[in-house]
Order: C-alpha cells, then sequence, then structure tokens
C-alpha cells in the first residue's frame, strides 16, 4: 500500500493529538488534549484545518469527553457527549464533513445502552470508524483520480487538501501523490491561499516531504500562467458540494475556475461523498467570514496596511457547476449533469 508520511490527527486511547498546522513549516509541533473545548478552541483558531480533519477531530473530542468523564449514569453520560456535539457544531459553520460526523456521533449517543462503559465503546468505536474510513476513502480518491493524470502534466492546486486537512493522504493531494507513487513524470503548482497561506504554509511543506516537485505562485499569478500555458490540470478539495453540483471551497476557487474556464484547462475537485450536503440550498449555505486581522496582517504578525481599515474576509466562495469538470470521489467521478448524477452516486 502507499506510504502515509503524515498524520495530522490521531487517537491517544484517552484524547486527540493533531499536528499544529498554524506553526508550519516552520516548527513540526503536536498538541494533545482531552478537554473537547481545548480541541473546539483548535478547529476555530485552525490548528486543525480542511474539512475531512474537522470532522475526524470533532469526533475523537466527543469520545474524549466521555472516556476521561468519571460518570457512570448513561443518561448523565449522554448529556455530557451531547454538550460536547453541540459545542464542537458551532466552531465553523461551512464544512459539512463537521456536521456530517457529529450526525454519526449523536446517532450512536441517543441509541439504548445498560450502562456507562457500553456508551463510551460505542462512542469511541464510532470516531475511530470515522477515522479509518477517511484514511481509506482518501486513498480510493486517489487512485480513482491518478487515471486523470498523465506523465508529464503540470498540475495546478489551491489551499491545502492534502494529509493536513484530512485523517492522513488528503483528497486533492491523493489523487496527484498516487501519481507519483504510479511513476507518473508530474510537478505541481500551489497558489499561496491569502490571508492565511495554507498553500505556501502546507502544501508546500506536504509535497516537499513526497519529494514532488512544486512551484509555488502568489495567487495574483494564476492567469499568467495559464496564458503561458504552464497548467495542465486544475485539482482542488471542497469543504461543501450541494446536490446540484456547486462547490463550496477556500476563497479564491471561484477566480481559478473562471481562468481555467477560459484557457480550456480541465478542473476537477476532489472529495469524499461525506463532503456532499444534499439537503441545503445554495442560499442556504452560510459562509464563514473570519478575523479581519488575518488580511490586515501576514500570520497574525506584520501589519500590511491601516490598523483599522474595513476588511471583507470570507474564508470560502461558490463555485457553479458549469465551471466544474468532473467531481472526483471514493465512488468515482462526477460529471454534468450534476443534479442527476449525484442522485446516481448516492445509489450506488
Amino acid at each position: 500500500m502507499y506510504p502515509i508520511k503524515v498524520k495530522a490527527i490521531e487517537w491517544t486511547g484517552k484524547g486527540v493529538k493533531w499536528l499544529n498546522t498554524n506553526l508550519l513549516p516552520h516548527q513540526e509541533v503536536y498538541e494533545e488534549s482531552s478537554d473537547y473545548e481545548r480541541v473546539a478552541k483548535a478547529i476555530e483558531s485552525m490548528e486543525i484545518r480542511g474539512a475531512p480533519a474537522i470532522g475526524v477531530a470533532a469526533a475523537f473530542a466527543v469520545a474524549a469527553a466521555v472516556v476521561n468523564a468519571d460518570i457512570n449514569d448513561v443518561s448523565k453520560l449522554r448529556l455530557l457527549a451531547v454538550k460536547a456535539i453541540e459545542r464542537l457544531s458551532r466552531t465553523r459553520p461551512t464544512a459539512y464533513n463537521l456536521f456530517w460526523a457529529l450526525e454519526r456521533m449523536r446517532k450512536v449517543v441517543m441509541k439504548e445502552y445498560s450502562n456507562g462503559d457500553e456508551l463510551r465503546k460505542a462512542i469511541v468505536n464510532e470516531a475511530l470508524k470515522i477515522y479509518n474510513e477517511d484514511i481509506e476513502t482518501n486513498i480510493k480518491i486517489g487512485e480513482i483520480g491518478e487515471k486523470l493524470i498523465e506523465d508529464g502534466d503540470t498540475i495546478l492546486t489551491h489551499c491545502n487538501a492534502g494529509a493536513l486537512a484530512t485523517a492522513a493522504f488528503g483528497t486533492a493531494l491523493a489523487v496527484i501523490r498516487v501519481a507519483w507513487y504510479k511513476g507518473k513524470r508530474i510537478s505541481v503548482i500551489a497558489t499561496e491561499t491569502r490571508p492565511v497561506l495554507q498553500g505556501a504554509r502546507l502544501t508546500v511543506w506536504e509535497l516537499r516531504k513526497e519529494g514532488i516537485p512544486v512551484t509555488l505562485i502568489t495567487d495574483n499569478m494564476v492567469g499568467y500562467v495559464m496564458y503561458r500555458k504552464l497548467v495542465n490540470k486544475v485539482i482542488v478539495g471542497a469543504d461543501r458540494i450541494l446536490g446540484d453540483g456547486h462547490v463550496i471551497n477556500k476563497i479564491g476557487t471561484y477566480t481559478i475556475a473562471i481562468a481555467a474556464k477560459r484557457h480550456g484547462i480541465p478542473f476537477y475537485v476532489a472529495a469524499p461523498t461525506s463532503t456532499f450536503d444534499l439537503r441545503s440550498r445554495i442560499d442556504e449555505v452560510k459562509i464563514e467570514e473570519r478575523n479581519p486581522d488575518e488580511v490586515r496582517k501576514v500570520l497574525n504578525r506584520a501589519l500590511i496596511t491601516i490598523e483599522d481599515v474595513n476588511v471583507l474576509n470570507p474564508a470560502f466562495d461558490i463555485t457553479p457547476p458549469d465551471l466544474v469538470t468532473g467531481i472526483i470521489t471514493e465512488k468515482g467521478i462526477v460529471t454534468e449533469p450534476y443534479t442527476e448524477n449525484i442522485k446516481k452516486l448516492f445509489s450506488l
């Protein structure tokens, strides 16, 4: 099987261990906590980020809450688990995997149990199941998606949809990884991804670890590299995909999709089926607005503008389905017509 070189999240038996992505690439620091509130804050502050990773971390945080509670009464333990679920559900509003994972945990919590230990065991097992399924799913996405990659391709990716955004292996980067492992001579162009620089800090770090050739560009160079025919394909991840094929992903994705369409470059999205939200309409999706200082400063350090300037800082944008060549999932590649074919995907 393929090597797992980066594990962003792990279960310790008592709590959650995660690689603090805010400190990369200069420091590789692992944090650990059995406190679901600490994990919630780690998600909010983006120590843990990426839709699948958030879902896994939230599931582990619920497990940590009950494992470390000195409570034997099933009803009281259930109330604690529900309290943890409700807190974690308020961390980030856009990434759908968070709600998908917490709904799975809630269903387990609400079943009948004869004692507290039985409930604890069920919760931990479900969290571990979510974790292991994520890794298996990511590898399948890579194996399915790599067939789209030709020897010699240069692939542009945006933000970080790699091992650091998942339990391990990644989504968009899974496709790139598997193509590389199979001997395809490929290279990657990574956008820096303002304002938090996930591309510059995280994607470049991951690809360097793999030995995959990578070139870093600023976000406003995308049109230029496409015009110069330096890109063959675009592959990005997603934080939420609607039933009609609208893709919600890191801010800047929509702009890249428009440029790709103009230049005839295939634009692919790689995401697990757990990222699909089949219930919401486009006008119901809440786009997270983050701290203005992420824009006013570089990595919350150097002020680059007037201190009190008004800032717009949406974390995500929405790419319409007509700009998407295909969506790579663990069940196959979905293409237009998206409404019809996404329904088929979930009937498999």
